[in-house]
């Protein structure tokens, strides 16, 4: 919940907003509690985060676990139906339209790498293969 809304909570609740929830009574924080459950319908359309519900076709905002929830349901129901967004979601590419050119690259090293770079990453790899036989003394010839 953001601070506008959790604002917004405390109004309707009647509630300063820089109280401490803890010096708070437990009647008030009851109130609190079923004025975030009828946030829906107390508060514009456009302060909610899912204003227009497909399965239910009322404005719901979700809180806590179940906004995770919701959440993970969607991008699920993007991947099945094989939209656009969803398959940006399956390749973890950007999804709002953002470029792809010279942002957002992961997994993979950054920028160029030069001949001796590539040269002393192959030596060190080798390297500890190759130390404990060079450790062990040569007998002498005489």
């Amino acid at each position: 919940m953001g601070l506008r809304l959790a604002e917004v909570a405390c109004r309707l609740a009647n509630v300063k907003a820089g109280e401490m929830i803890g010096n708070l009574p437990e009647s008030t924080v009851e109130g609190i509690e079923s004025r975030l459950g009828q946030l829906s319908t107390t508060v514009p359309r456009w302060m909610v985060n899912h204003p227009l519900e497909p399965i239910v076709g009322d404005s719901i905002h979700y809180i806590g676990p179940d906004l995770e929830t919701r959440r993970r349901d969607d991008v699920n129901q993007m991947r099945m139906v094989r939209s656009y967004r969803g398959v940006r979601h399956e390749r973890g590419q950007k999804v709002r339209g953002q470029r792809t050119r010279s942002n957002g690259r992961t997994g993979m090293a950054a920028g160029v790498l030069k001949k001796a770079a590539k040269e002393a990453a192959a030596s060190k790899e080798g390297a500890p293969a190759a130390a404990p036989a060079a450790a062990a003394p040569a007998p002498k010839k005489e």
